[in-house]
């Protein structure tokens, strides 16, 4: 049996971007993201416009998604899914706390 070997581990702000924006895209009722500029991705050298906003503080992520859904959707439903399963992903795979998801519903996407 092995010894446990101190460190610690350290997760790149893109990482938690990209797992919030696959989790969220995963749920039914999600069209894609909606484009919004600056914020903090900006800081992390994220592209503008990407829908997705995380801050770290102290191990806690706080997190911003600009969303457009499909029609003929519950919207309450589909935020309230998005909110679980990004928060479930990022702390299973991350092992952070989520503070909180914030939800921005900005356009329905009638094209399909």
């Amino acid at each position: 049996m092995t010894e446990p070997v101190d460190g610690k581990t350290t997760v790149a702000p893109e990482v938690l971007t990209t797992i919030a924006r696959l989790s969220a895209l995963e749920v039914q009722g999600v069209s894609r993201f909606a484009e919004v500029a600056g914020g903090v991705n900006r800081l992390f050298k994220r592209g503008i416009g990407d829908g997705v906003r995380i801050e770290a503080k102290d191990n806690v992520a706080l997190v911003d998604l600009h969303l457009i859904l499909k029609e003929n959707v519950n919207i309450r439903e589909v935020s309230r899914n998005v909110q679980q399963n990004v928060t479930r992903a990022i702390q299973e795979m991350v092992g952070m706390d989520v503070g909180e998801v914030n939800i921005h519903i900005e356009d329905i996407d009638y094209t399909e």
